[in-house]
């Protein structure tokens, strides 16, 4: 379905999301702070780009054993990971600063890891929180190679063993990006007239990949073989560094709607879906491990999905508290809020869904 025929309902039974609005802004009036970053989010991204690129001069000017060179890589699997899940999601969610210059220079920092900055703001941004678990409109649970996300997704026969697999596959979603995706997506998004739509240049966007791309390549792939590291190593480490990256990413998103609770839809018919749009955030995202101040941390706040739906443009930073109220209005509304105590229960759900999803008549409850 083309994404300009289909709207959300503007009838709404309840004021929820005009109270809600009013209470999380009272909230920052009250407290005389901005909504965008502070000090907190300045050091983390101090610290997930020294956690990216020390380990990287380290590879490049000190002689070391194989060993040493694919842990170095091993940490900036960590760096890389922090700088996709909290700098640069925030950069481009335009919640990082009130500076619009420095959201876009920090946005373009999942370029300087292998992504696009533009068609990561196409799927997430404007599909994903938009049409979030509408099947055909939500690019992140379009069927993928070997995965049904959706229980509206075309069944094979090996789905029966993607809880099995999942894990494997997630791992390898980074190198995917960097090597294929942001290409097919920048043709897609061309093509269908999504880029001009959205107010970019086909021709300016695709300079702008095809260049950084090629600094990407150059610097984390040639660059070290020639200082003089064994090819060998070189790609063993960069194998390992987006392993780590593309499970700890893709798994981190996955928790946030392929789990028990929210809803899977299809496009209504009619163009228009039964709910308005903040009431489909709460009753298709879910929260998990929100006491779990590291894990917190580390994930930019993406374990709380439900404010981050509802409030994009809010720096992650702030989440914890307006949870609070989020959590709160919800139930005063008697709206879903569905939330995992624990990392492991949320993965362990993920996995029951997959197994779900992997049958020809799926268990689990839908919303068509």
């Amino acid at each position: 379905m083309n994404i300009n025929k289909l709207r959300f309902s503007r009838k709404e039974s309840t004021d929820f999301f005009q109270t809600i609005r009013i209470r999380v802004n009272q909230h920052f009036e009250e407290n005389g702070i901005e909504k965008t970053g502070n000090w907190k989010m300045y050091n983390k991204t101090v610290i997930m780009f020294s956690l990216y690129f020390i380990p990287f001069i380290l590879i490049l000017s000190v002689n070391m054993p194989a060993y040493l060179v694919i842990f170095m890589y091993l940490i900036m699997g960590f760096g890389m990971s922090g700088i996709g899940l909290s700098i640069m999601h925030d950069a481009n969610h335009g919640s990082y600063t009130k500076n619009k210059i420095i959201n876009k220079i920090l946005g373009y920092s999942v370029n300087i890891i292998g992504g696009s900055s533009f068609t990561w703001k196409i799927q997430h941004n404007i599909l994903h929180h938009t049409y979030t678990n509408i099947y055909e409109m939500d690019e992140d649970i379009h069927d993928k190679p070997f995965l049904r996300l959706s229980p509206y997704g075309k069944y094979k026969k090996y789905h029966r063993f993607q809880h099995i697999y999942a894990m494997f596959l997630y791992s390898l979603a980074t190198v995917s990006w960097v090597i294929m995706k942001d290409f097919k997506q920048l043709i897609a998004y061309n093509k269908s007239g999504m880029t001009e739509k959205s107010g970019y240049s086909p021709k300016k966007e695709t300079a702008i990949l095809i260049i950084s791309k090629t600094i990407y390549f150059f610097y984390i792939i040639a660059l070290p073989m020639i200082l003089g590291i064994s090819w060998w190593v070189v790609l063993l480490g960069f194998l390992v560094m987006h392993l780590l990256s593309g499970w700890l990413i893709t798994t981190i998103f996955q928790l946030a709607h392929v789990v028990e609770g929210p809803e899977h839809h299809l496009p209504d018919p009619s163009g228009t879906m039964d709910n308005t749009w903040a009431i489909h955030q709460l009753k298709t995202t879910a929260n998990f491990s929100k006491n779990n101040p590291i894990i917190s941390w580390f994930i930019g706040g993406l374990n709380y999905q439900i404010e981050h739906h509802l409030f994009p443009h809010i720096c992650h930073v702030h989440y914890k508290e307006i949870s609070k109220i989020v959590k709160k209005t919800a139930k005063e509304f008697d709206l879903p809020y569905y939330e995992y105590k624990w990392f492991f229960g949320a993965l362990a759900s993920h996995l029951r869904v997959l197994k779900s999803f992997g049958q020809p008549k799926e268990a689990f409850s839908v919303a068509s």
